[in-house]
């Protein structure tokens, strides 16, 4: 074992195999040790005990989560590298395992900002947005269900009744046309299945904002805000604080546009995407919620509703975006100052042409 006043020059990189992992052990310039590991909680604090106060560098992904708290309990320094910005490692002409943990080595000891680390939330954190996903997953498959019905019907002729997506498979089930029954009737049956899980962990989220994660309360006093959106906002963010402006939100969360100046060129891009998908999704739906026709009168429509009628031919998605990437600020800037939401605070002017209709509605209860 090395000395302890040592460790604190090393640096290790560990490429994080989903059944062995292999790390690079980096001394002023000079490989100094190699070794994999089976990428097991046992296997890992046994192999990672004797490098205390060393500083590691692993790649986001499937089991960067756990490693690092295990690591950081062990005493040693760990980074998580932003996956977007390793190009050392996705655009490597000798791509290996064995390289990627010396590439990973090499940058850690040099200058961490290269690589944008990223915060894992915790395990209690990452439970409860796994129960989130989990949900969202059976909102799209019924979702997919309901069309795949209403397609087939289509098909026949027949156009199923307008029905709210709880009650579907209640109110359509008689409007099936006879030679269809067949193949439907058990998708129906699913149909109803799904929506009673997906109460059933609506129950559960409601339970978690209530005893959990109060904050939730003043975030819901925004309109297209629920307690699903809520809840996935504060466990997205984690800590509120990691933010010194509550603008940069918007930019965590991919939905401010990529830039790519040089000289004089500087191209009007599409958003980033980077950051969480699905709380990027969520608040999309928000968005549409409150452009809709049940939206309210508020600052965040009538900035929507400008760019609708300004936006030019893309103005109903710049609307959205723009809407929704207003909607995390707000979201953040609640949470952070604990002031009371104004729905009217800043409101500009109601556009000469208000552009309501074309708007399809989301539901405030999937928001």
């Amino acid at each position: 074992m090395r000395e302890v006043s040592t460790l604190a020059n090393a640096t290790i990189g560990i490429d994080l195999g989903d059944r062995r992992s292999h790390a690079c052990v980096v001394e002023r310039g000079e490989v100094i040790e190699r070794f994999s590991v089976e990428t097991t909680a046992a296997d890992m604090q046994r192999a990672f005990a004797p490098w205390k106060g060393a500083r590691v560098l692993v790649e986001a992904g499937t089991h960067s989560p756990w490693v690092s708290r295990l690591l950081t309990a062990l005493g040693l320094r760990i980074a998580v590298a932003n996956p977007n910005r390793l190009a050392l490692l996705t655009r490597s002409q000798r791509k290996t395992d064995r390289n990627d943990a010396e590439t990973l080595a090499r940058v850690a000891s040099s200058d961490l900002g290269l690589v944008h680390p990223i915060q894992h939330r915790d395990e209690r954190r990452q439970i409860d947005l796994e129960m989130l996903k989990a949900r969202d997953l059976l909102v799209r498959a019924r979702t997919m269900l309901v069309n795949h019905v209403r397609g087939a019907s289509k098909s026949l002729g027949t156009r199923l009744p307008t029905s709210d997506t709880d009650t579907f498979a209640r109110n359509v089930a008689a409007h099936v046309p006879a030679p269809l029954q067949p193949a439907l009737r058990l998708m129906l049956t699913q149909i109803r299945f799904l929506t009673r899980a997906i109460r059933r962990y609506d129950a559960k989220v409601r339970e978690l904002c209530r005893d959990v994660y109060v904050e939730t309360d003043a975030l819901q006093e925004i309109d297209g805000v629920g307690s699903v959106t809520s809840l996935a906002f504060v466990l997205v963010v984690g800590n509120p604080k990691r933010f010194r402006h509550s603008r940069r939100v918007g930019s965590y969360l991919g939905l401010c546009p990529a830039l790519a100046q040089s000289g004089d060129a500087d191209p009007q891009l599409r958003i980033t995407k980077a950051g969480n998908g699905f709380m990027r999704r969520l608040l999309v739906q928000s968005a549409h919620y409150i452009l809709g026709p049940f939206g309210e009168d508020c600052t965040l429509r009538r900035v929507g509703e400008r760019l609708m009628v300004s936006g030019g031919r893309r103005g109903k998605k710049r609307a959205v975006v723009a809407v929704a990437r207003r909607l995390a600020v707000i979201l953040h800037r609640i949470w952070v100052t604990g002031e009371v939401y104004d729905p009217m605070r800043d409101a500009p002017a109601e556009p000469s042409s208000p552009a309501r209709a074309p708007m399809s509605p989301a539901p405030a209860a999937t928001s």
